[in-house]
C-alpha cells in the first residue's frame, strides 16, 4: 500500500519501522528512548490536544523495549512507558487515552527508585483496549480479549473474554469463531482506500487555499 504520510514523518526514533505505516498529523506523536520497534501497516491517529507518546527507557542500567506488531491501531492520547518490555501482538486497537505501562516510576518507599520494579506487559493479537483504560504493569490479555473504556487492569486476563472496570472483572466470554481482525482489514485494497480517503477528508476538512498561504508565510517552526 502506497503511504501518503510517511514522506512527511520523521522516524528519530523508531529502532525499526515496517512497510505501509499511515500517520495522520505525526507531528503530534512523542517518542523517547531507541528502543521502540513496529511491524507492518500500523496506524497511528493523533491530535494537537492528545499527542500519542511512546517510552522506551533504556538509559543506565535499564534497557526498556516497546515491540508493537502488525496491523495495530493507535488513537489520539494512547500511551506506552516501557522500563522493561511492553510486547503487543498483531491487529491490537488501542482507544482514546489508553495507557499502558510495565512500571511504577517510582519506588513506592524508596521514592528516588527511577522506575520502581518493572514487569514485562504482553498484549496477544487482536486485543482491544478501550477508551482511557489502563493497563498495568506485570500484565498479560489473552488473545481477542476487550477491555471496557476506562478500566484498571491489574492482573492476567483470559483470551477470548470481556473485562471492565476498576479494578477489571469478567464480564462475559466472546465466541473465538466470530472474529474479523485488522489484518482481514488489510486485505481489501478497494475498501481501504476507500476508508482512507473518509480520514483524509475528515482530518483535513477545514483547509483552505487561503489557509494553505498563510502556513508558508507563517510557518509554525516547531512542527
Amino acid at each position: 500500500m502506497t503511504n501518503r504520510y510517511v514522506n512527511r514523518f520523521i522516524r528519530p526514533q523508531f529502532k525499526s519501522l515496517g512497510k505501509g505505516p499511515v500517520f495522520f498529523k505525526p507531528w503530534y506523536i512523542k517518542l523517547f528512548g531507541s528502543n521502540i520497534s513496529v511491524g507492518n501497516f500500523p496506524t497511528f491517529i493523533s491530535a494537537p490536544d492528545d499527542y500519542i507518546q511512546i517510552t522506551s527507557w533504556d538509559t543506565g542500567d535499564w534497557n526498556g523495549k516497546v515491540d508493537i506488531g502488525n496491523y495495530v491501531l493507535i488513537s489520539p492520547g494512547v500511551r506506552i512507558m516501557a522500563a522493561e518490555s511492553v510486547s503487543i501482538g498483531d491487529s491490537c486497537m488501542f482507544g482514546h487515552g489508553a495507557c499502558i505501562t510495565d512500571a511504577d516510576w517510582h519506588g513506592i518507599y524508596d521514592r528516588t527508585k527511577v522506575v520502581g520494579d518493572p514487569r514485562p506487559v504482553v498484549l496477544e493479537e487482536n486485543v482491544w483496549i478501550g477508551e482511557d483504560a489502563m493497563i498495568c504493569k506485570g500484565v498479560k490479555i489473552g488473545a481477542n480479549s476487550i477491555i471496557g473504556a476506562r478500566s484498571v487492569v491489574t492482573k492476567d486476563i483470559p483470551k477470548n473474554t470481556i473485562y471492565a472496570g476498576n479494578p477489571a472483572v469478567f464480564i462475559r466470554d466472546l465466541d473465538k469463531n466470530e472474529f474479523i481482525t485488522r489484518e482481514d482489514f488489510f486485505q481489501d485494497p478497494a475498501k481501504l482506500a476507500k476508508d482512507f480517503d473518509l480520514l483524509d477528508r475528515y482530518t483535513l476538512g477545514q483547509n483552505s487555499f487561503l489557509g494553505w498561504i498563510k502556513s508558508m508565510i507563517f510557518r509554525d517552526k516547531s512542527h
